[in-house]
């Protein structure tokens, strides 16, 4: 079967990761995936940027069109503590990104903000689409976590995250432009994956999608090889870590944003140091963070390859992920599949994998002292921590293996494919 990914990077980031290793996955079991992106890192050469037209015309039409979304958006106070991210249905692309489609008997759409124009894709898309969420952007006015807001289950406005009391603000505006990019498409059309049960759910409220066949997929990876468990001292020999410290890991691209919740994670270090002997703190990612906690600190920076990677997870003790709002962090996945124990808060597709005294522990969110009490509680259990290490290597890899996922997705691809066939000989096809 072929099949065409739509995102908008290939590996940077965490929804790009997740898309990338799908597109290898599929490609393992015979098909011929490929993917279309704006930014594109991996050297892979199925993997292609989308050409950005040069001609007068076209570049005035382009900056218009920004400045014009610009200023729109100039009007809100959007605080980067409040949420991370806005975005909004339009793109500089417009039909570029159909006109360029690599051939494809399905299309399945990734983190698309900036990339996929809602309003120029879906009218003229002419095949079946399958959209996999990883976050809450495709069925909101434009943020991608609500962070408590449920205006998404009807028609956005009045949007915290914009500081706006208008019922007619961006978001409902957004939030209109989407539903009258989705009316052409016929039901056989669109199918949704959400990684975790909580994002089906969410989508589920959705005012958008919630005529739409949703399913719950969840993330692959190569636990077989890539990450898979190794011996702990030559790895902190060459990184420089002590071989008797506690190795407490941190991965979040950035730490600046309320929603990965390192501000708690710092907290909780501080009284986790009093229970545990020679606490050390690990972190990756693209800033440093800041950390005013009696722990050391060794950041490693951004990082796209997946076998350093795994090799920063394997000479950790514990990993720890005290978000606020997540998805289905790739991030736990990779840490069992490594054999590591994880803390994690209890939201979200966390639980989904965290599964509480059997490979990790759950907490509530925004809660240093429980946090801090589940930190101690592992690293202070030597035979704790080896029975979770094992059951956490094991759940990974009997649930969450990458040739699981793509005979999930590829099941998905034959079922929504004949649907739309039957659907187009019955004369119930999308609008052109």
């Amino acid at each position: 079967m072929l099949i065409a990914h739509l995102s908008t990077n290939d590996i940077s980031g965490g929804a790009a990761r997740a898309a990338y290793r799908l597109h290898e996955g599929l490609g393992k079991l015979g098909h011929q995936s490929s993917m279309l992106v704006v930014s594109r890192t991996s050297a892979d050469p199925h993997v292609r940027p989308i050409a950005r037209r040069t001609d007068l015309t076209s570049r005035i039409t382009r900056g218009l069109r920004q400045y014009r979304a610009a200023q729109e958006f100039a009007k809100y106070r959007h605080d980067p503590a409040i949420c991370e991210l806005f975005s909004d249905d339009r793109s500089e692309y417009r039909r570029e990104t159909v006109r360029q489609l690599p051939p494809a008997d399905v299309v399945n759409l990734h983190w698309v903000a900036g990339f996929v124009d809602y309003q120029a894709f879906f009218p003229a898309i002419d095949r079946p689409v399958v959209w996999t969420l990883h976050d809450m952007n495709p069925f909101t006015g434009g943020c991608h976590y609500s962070f408590g807001c449920d205006a998404f289950t009807n028609s956005c406005g009045v949007c915290p995250q914009l500081g706006s009391s208008s019922p007619g603000d961006l978001s409902a505006a957004v939030w209109k432009r989407k539903t009258q990019a989705f009316q052409g498409l016929a039901p056989s059309q669109l199918s949704i994956v959400a990684p975790s049960r909580w994002l089906a759910e969410q989508a589920a409220r959705s005012s958008l999608f919630n005529d739409r066949p949703i399913q719950v997929i969840p993330y692959g990876l190569d636990v077989t090889d890539t990450y898979a468990p190794r011996k702990k001292e030559p790895i902190r020999d060459v990184l420089g870590i002590p071989h008797d410290a506690r190795v407490v890991l941190f991965v979040a691209e950035t730490v600046t944003g309320l929603r990965k919740g390192f501000s708690i994670l710092a907290h909780a270090l501080t009284e986790a140091a009093r229970g545990v002997e020679k606490l050390y703190l690990v972190s990756l990612g693209a800033s440093p963070p800041a950390l005013d906690a009696p722990v050391p600190l060794l950041h490693l920076g951004s990082v796209n390859n997946d076998r350093f990677v795994a090799m920063v997870y394997n000479a950790s003790d514990l990993f720890v992920i005290p978000s606020l709002h997540d998805n289905l962090p790739n991030t736990v996945l990779e840490a069992m599949a490594c054999g590591v124990p994880v803390v994690g808060t209890n939201v979200g597709g966390i639980p989904d994998m965290v599964r509480d005294g059997v490979n990790g522990l759950t907490v509530p969110p925004s809660d240093p002292s429980s946090l801090a009490a589940a930190i101690v509680r592992i690293l202070t259990d030597d035979s704790m921590r080896c029975s979770m290490s094992r059951s956490a290597r094991q759940i990974a890899t009997n649930e969450y293996s990458l040739e699981l996922q793509a005979r999930r997705y590829s099941a998905l691809y034959e079922a929504v494919v004949a649907e739309y066939a039957r659907s187009q000989r019955r004369g119930v096809g999308a609008a052109s």
